[in-house]
């Protein structure tokens, strides 16, 4: 895991200016002096609070990978026959490693389908597939042909194991007779652009997907099967995670025609049709025979990071684990808590969920990084504060970038540059204003997806 970071243009002219300074007199080399012992202070501040929060981003990845809740789970089943392992979603690869090192020879074979880059290597047994995220692509859909043909070969007295995580729904697609994988990439392109929310896209993707909202349990022959489900989905929404893969739909027409109306979706008359149609369309009794057990969730990812914020000293106050909305207004909100005097410092105040993007530009960012630039017009020139916001599974939106860091100097060295908050903002172009002044997190694929977090230090 590795951390982007710039060396501050302002601190290195002062430093400059206080050397030049040693060689004036005394009453000038004292005020140099003290300067730069000012200037080294403040660095030596900054780059504590920086220290911490790679420290807390560290170790609370760590202890929301998958592994250990997998092997768990897979202790408390009843598997029978010859087992087959289908994993599905950004964590999927983790998830099957740890599932196929447990079952030993009872595993028959497996089926790992993740996002591209996610993937660490081969698995005894697995075959892998990576395929296109948040839309799908052709990838995609043979992952999900050959994810239908996978569950029929188990026989009746075997068993199926599915291990879902986030990123399932574009992962896995299989559209509905009538409609194109361009149907499907129109659509997904629409919701992710005005701003909808992860239920809104993934019921609608139920609707247009053959395989989605329970239909993929519809081709099982075994008598039963497991889902171990990894939850990156606000509120509990299992059945919303990874699209409802082995829970059945029970929305309706209308829930789907309202979101089309809500975000003025532009849909062809064959699209709107299907939309229609399938309401519900798989029956409880189809999915029955699926067990299903959530192993983790953006609650456990506040907690942990509570806990190792409390280890450095912090007071950690947990505001929310439903955190959604608008990224830019909820960067404001946290950032605006920063001088609150309703907690006690050195304080950590603690966020988790899922917002979201109104795209009204064309520049390059996620909503990890549109939430932390967003904060740094609030931080503006306070001292001992730092801001990060991070997705759990190390990507956040189009980038190679988890999320971003801002403190109270941000936004002085983006005027420094030229750069325009606002305008920035409003391009939807985070990225290049947080790679500019070293604010981007990167650490690359994580092998989890439990949401994000944001978290606010302040000493």
């Amino acid at each position: 895991m590795r951390f982007l970071c710039a060396a501050g243009r302002k601190a290195a002219i002062c430093a400059g200016a206080s050397q030049i300074a040693l060689m004036a007199s005394p009453r000038r080399l004292r005020c140099g002096m003290e300067i730069k012992m000012k200037i080294e202070d403040k660095e030596q501040d900054r780059k504590i609070l920086r220290q911490h929060a790679e420290t807390i981003i560290q170790k609370t990845i760590a202890d929301v990978l998958p592994d250990r809740a997998v092997r768990k789970a897979l202790e408390g089943l009843n598997l029978q026959g010859r087992v087959f392992v289908l994993a599905v979603g950004k964590a999927a690869w983790v998830m099957a490693e740890a599932a196929g090192d447990w079952l030993g020879t009872r595993l028959e074979k497996g089926l790992v389908v993740t996002k591209y880059g996610h993937a660490k290597g081969m698995i005894p047994r697995f075959s892998v597939i990576e395929s296109g995220h948040p839309v799908p692509d052709e990838n995609s859909v043979r992952a999900g042909r050959d994810a239908v043909h996978f569950v029929q070969e188990a026989e009746e007295g075997d068993t199926v194991l599915f291990l879902l995580s986030g990123g399932g729904s574009a992962l896995l697609e299989l559209p509905e007779e009538g409609l194109s994988l361009s149907d499907i990439q129109d659509v997904t392109g629409q919701l992710l652009r005005c701003g909808a929310e992860i239920t809104e896209i993934n019921l609608i993707r139920k609707k247009l997907s053959a395989i989605k909202g329970g239909k993929l349990a519809g081709y099982l022959k075994t008598a039963k099967a497991y889902s171990i489900i990894l939850s990156d989905v606000v509120g509990g929404s299992e059945d919303m995670i990874a699209s409802g893969l082995t829970y059945p739909d029970n929305s309706n027409p209308q829930e789907a025609c309202c979101i089309v109306d809500k975000y003025g979706l532009k849909l062809p008359e064959h699209v709107e049709n299907v939309l229609i149609r399938n309401a519900g369309a798989m029956k409880r009794s189809e999915t029955g025979r699926v067990e299903n057990h959530v192993v983790g969730s953006v609650r456990e990812l506040c907690r942990a990071a509570a806990r190792h914020a409390k280890e450095l000293g912090y007071h950690p106050y947990l505001l929310t684990d439903s955190m959604e909305g608008e990224a830019k207004r909820e960067g404001e909100r946290l950032a605006l808590l920063a001088d609150s005097l309703d907690y006690k410092r050195p304080f950590a105040l603690i966020a988790g969920g899922e917002t979201v993007v109104k795209v009204t530009g064309k520049g390059l960012g996620g909503r990890n990084q549109e939430l932390a630039l967003s904060a740094s017009r609030f931080l503006d020139g306070k001292k001992n504060v730092l801001l990060f916001s991070l997705g759990s599974d190390g990507t956040d939106g189009p980038t190679d970038a988890a999320g971003g860091m801002v403190d109270g100097e941000t936004a002085g060295k983006l005027r420094a540059l030229g750069l325009d908050i606002e305008e920035m903002l409003r391009e939807n172009d985070a990225y290049h204003a947080l790679q500019a002044v070293g604010g981007l997190i990167i650490t690359g694929a994580t092998g989890t997806n439990v949401n994000d977090v944001a978290l606010l230090l302040r000493t």
